[in-house]
């Protein structure tokens, strides 16, 4: 008997993951108004009433939405390597893809959408808040840096802010070449604050 209904919970995952994925994505390219259920249900190929049995009201669905991102960011995160202090630069460019990717910006349309909804709201906050102090974390580790030292917390917090700003500047424009020589920047300056006081 096990053996049958196994299948069936494979298949039935599945198909909450691909409502997640259409959500999110549907988010990113026509923001809250245009993300019904059944626009998601048609993106993910799985009928209304599918969509409806996983999550019985939009709420449902753009709640487990953001709890999806905020994994996905969380695990996107963690997937940056190397760490240390002679892969600064790289650590850097990996944060800035996150921050500029369709991760960010189907997050940015649940902030959106939570500004304007009461059930969203304690949601989107609550989980963004764990990703930012994931992220943070993530950062120190990855850029070797030591915030025992003066300056270097508000460095790296530094960082993830320039990384947001430069997120949602390439919402409207492609702003790749902008952003190369920013990073570039970035990094350097990066290198000179983390780098430990002469003994």
């Amino acid at each position: 008997m096990g053996t049958v209904a196994a299948p069936k919970q494979d298949r039935s995952r599945a198909t909450r993951r691909r409502l997640l994925e259409a959500a999110v994505a549907c988010l990113a390219e026509v923001g809250w108004a245009g993300s019904t259920v059944a626009v998601v249900a048609e993106r993910a190929g799985v009928s209304r009433g599918a969509a409806q049995h996983h999550f019985p009201t939009r709420e449902d669905l753009f709640t487990a939405a953001v709890e999806y991102v905020a994994e996905e960011r969380s695990s996107a995160l963690r997937a940056l390597v190397p760490a240390g202090p002679g892969h600064r630069t790289e650590a850097v460019d990996g944060i800035v893809a996150l921050f500029t990717g369709p991760l960010f910006r189907a997050a940015l349309q649940l902030w959106v959408a939570a500004a304007n909804e009461d059930q969203l709201r304690p949601r989107v906050t609550e989980l963004e808040a764990h990703v930012g102090r994931e992220a943070h974390r993530i950062a120190v580790e990855l850029l070797a840096a030591d915030e025992s030292l003066p300056g270097v917390r508000e460095t790296v917090q530094g960082l993830l802010d320039m990384a947001r700003g430069l997120g949602l500047a390439n919402l409207l424009t492609d702003d790749g070449r902008r952003r190369e020589r920013v990073v570039a920047q970035w990094s350097a300056l990066i290198e000179e604050a983390l780098r430990p006081p002469a003994v």
